[in-house]
């Protein structure tokens, strides 16, 4: 009975306007911006667009740093950011020289292996674009902060340095396909645990579980120590990208503890030792902004998963929020529909989803019940349509049910066969739905306990999933008697003549 599901559960997404205040507030951001202001015609970038080293001390102090090498390293990696992101665009001497007046006064020869900045096309969209335009500015900064998140660590440099004075990658054994790969790993493992009902939402993740996330198997016991070597050089890698990261606010990060990477080779240190709630923190923790979802969701979607956002179905037909329902968690799948319905009138939305909801195909009974729990936000002009359905083979049956719930007068009591046709499509629903165990015993149970003589009615229901719903009564009742009598109804409802034959 299963479908397709999309590749993450739904996120809640923060208005535009407020991601996009978010994004001109975080750090890398706002100090890029401001060097791009700051530049001017004095200033001199080299070949790949750096910033000379002469001006990076006046750099630091206009993004309020001392000029001391931190810094000026920070004043470098800002002013990086405004070039990949179009706040300033770069011209090299060659350029300069072709624009040059013939007539004005030569400048120093040295000047002419540097080039010059002007404003870039981005900058101003800050200032006079709407909220799409900063966040798509903000993207391309995420995208240099990813690069720059991902690229080798540079020890000595004098090591990586060839013949021609260029580095020397294939020295490094730097694999920047892997490096991605992985942290776009541990990205999507912490968006999953954020938006997944019951994950961590808004509380931070330990970096030994994220880290170990990627590299422990799933079936793996007691980790060996080769594995909880691995895990403990990557949160080191981890604790360096996201301290990054938090620079371009995708997540808020909590580095591991100084004083225990110092005691690193030491018991206290040993990753794999239990530690108490109060010295977890001391690990690292992490967890990512409603910028970081963003962020995270936008690059996802760019890699092609399928990354659905409460909202995306608000403007579709009924037909397409039913089927997009289908595996939404409760409480996503009410926000969706609540969306929805803002753009329906009541009783015209009740004939949409009901017209939606009928099928003989295998997401059927899973429409059905989310149609179901789509009435019941609905007020009583739904009535009149709800009404409309009640001798319909398919939809009867809720039908009955909303308006019960409503304490709605004059209900016809559903015949017998509608009764075990509900009950097949309720359980064929909620198998689909893939629900705990524990809740699809409970409802198998009540559903079987309140009916005599339930399976011997049962297997000659008239519903397309009648055998396969009895094969799962047998395997989910604990009553081994009830569940033999289930396994042998599904039996002779295989058997039975098919429909139309």
């Amino acid at each position: 009975m299963p479908q397709d599901r999309p590749s993450m559960p739904p996120v809640r997404l923060h208005s535009d306007a407020e991601l996009a205040r978010d994004a001109l507030a975080t750090t890398l951001l706002s100090r890029a911006v401001r060097l791009a202001r700051w530049a001017g015609a004095e200033t001199r970038v080299g070949a790949g667009g750096e910033l000379v080293e002469e001006q990076l001390s006046a750099a630091a102090e206009q993004i309020g740093l001392p000029q001391d090498d931190e810094g000026r390293a920070y004043a470098s990696e800002a002013w990086r950011a405004a070039v990949d992101a179009g706040l300033v665009a770069v011209h090299d001497p060659t350029d300069d020289a072709a624009d040059a007046d013939a007539d004005a006064d030569a400048d120093d020869a040295s000047d002419d292996a540097y080039g010059t900045v002007t404003p870039g096309e981005n900058l101003s969209l800050l200032t006079s674009g709407g909220p799409q335009d900063v966040l798509a500015v903000w993207l391309e900064i995420l995208d240099a902060a990813h690069a720059d998140a991902i690229a080798p660590l540079l020890d000595d440099i004098s090591d990586v340095i060839g013949e021609d004075g260029e580095i020397d990658y294939a020295a490094l054994d730097w694999d920047p396909e892997g490096e991605a790969e992985f942290l776009d790993g541990v990205l999507g493992n912490l968006y999953l645990l954020t938006v997944t009902d019951g994950g961590a939402g808004n509380e931070p993740v330990p970096l030994p579980a994220l880290a170990a996330s990627m590299i422990v198997p799933d079936d793996m016991g007691e980790p060996t120590d080769d594995v909880l070597e691995q895990v403990s050089t990557a949160m080191v890698r981890l604790d360096d990208q996201f301290r990054l990261l938090e620079s371009v606010g995708l997540v808020d990060f909590r580095p591991v503890d100084e004083e225990l990477m110092a005691e690193a080779g030491t018991e206290a240190a040993e990753p794999g030792e239990p530690v108490g709630e109060e010295d977890v923190s001391r690990y690292g923790l992490v967890r990512l902004t409603p910028l970081g979802l963003y962020g995270v969701r936008t690059r996802m979607l760019e890699a092609g998963l399928d990354v659905p956002a409460v909202g995306d179905l608000a403007a579709k037909g009924a037909d397409v929020l039913l089927d997009g329902l289908a595996h939404y968690p409760e409480s996503a799948a009410r926000a969706e529909t609540e969306l929805w319905l803002d753009r329906h009138e009541p009783a015209a939305a009740a004939r949409e989803l009901l017209t939606a909801a009928r099928g003989a195909d295998e997401g059927a009974p899973l429409r059905r019940l989310r149609c179901q729990q789509a009435l019941t936000l609905i007020g009583p002009e739904g009535e009149p349509e709800v009404r409309a359905v009640l001798d319909d083979a398919e939809l009867g049956g809720l039908a009955r049910v909303w308006l019960a719930e409503r304490r709605a007068a004059d209900v016809p009591p559903p015949s017998e066969a509608m009764i075990f046709w509900l009950s097949v499509d309720t359980i064929a629903a909620q198998l689909d739905a893939g629900g705990e165990l524990a809740e699809l015993q409970g409802l198998v149970q009540d559903l079987v306990g309140q009916h005599s003589g339930f399976f011997d009615a049962v297997w000659r229901v008239d519903h397309p999933a009648t055998a396969e719903v009895l094969e799962a009564i047998g395997g989910l009742h604990p009553d081994r008697r009830i569940a033999k009598e289930a396994r042998r109804a599904a039996f002779r409802a295989k058997s039975r003549t098919p429909r139309g034959a």
